[in-house]
């Protein structure tokens, strides 16, 4: 498995905890989180950094205050990074209390986000 098994029990934890209903894809190696078939949160083993990294998806308006903190990486795929997404690495999310904020600023923007489209299947 190319993500961390521990971060991906510690988040089911917390969203059991907070009483989410979630569900979970595999997705390019790493492991993504769903809350209203929106994308919450995710795990990525990221071969630049070198470890694995708690993707967040925290919307525009808090991402310019989260740039300033430590324990944070640009989510950058291709050359761009994505606004109102961020990496953070594992000192980020080492406590309970920590991984704690990250997954509240998701769960606190995911009734604003935008589900994806559904695709079509081919037929």
């Amino acid at each position: 498995m190319a993500y961390d098994v521990f971060l991906a029990d510690r988040i089911r934890q917390q969203l059991k905890e907070k009483h989410i209903f979630f569900e979970e894809l595999n997705m390019m190696g790493g492991l993504c989180f769903k809350v209203d078939n929106k994308m919450l949160c995710g795990i990525h083993l990221d071969k630049k950094f070198g470890d694995n990294l708690l993707m967040a998806r925290i919307g525009e308006t808090v991402y310019e205050a989260e740039l300033e903190k430590p324990n944070y990486l640009p989510m950058d795929f291709t050359g761009r990074p994505m606004k109102g997404y961020v990496f953070v690495t594992p000192e980020g999310f080492d406590t309970d209390e920590d991984l704690s904020y990250w997954l509240d600023l998701c769960l606190a923007f995911n009734p604003l986000a935008k589900a994806s489209k559904p695709k079509k299947k081919k037929g």
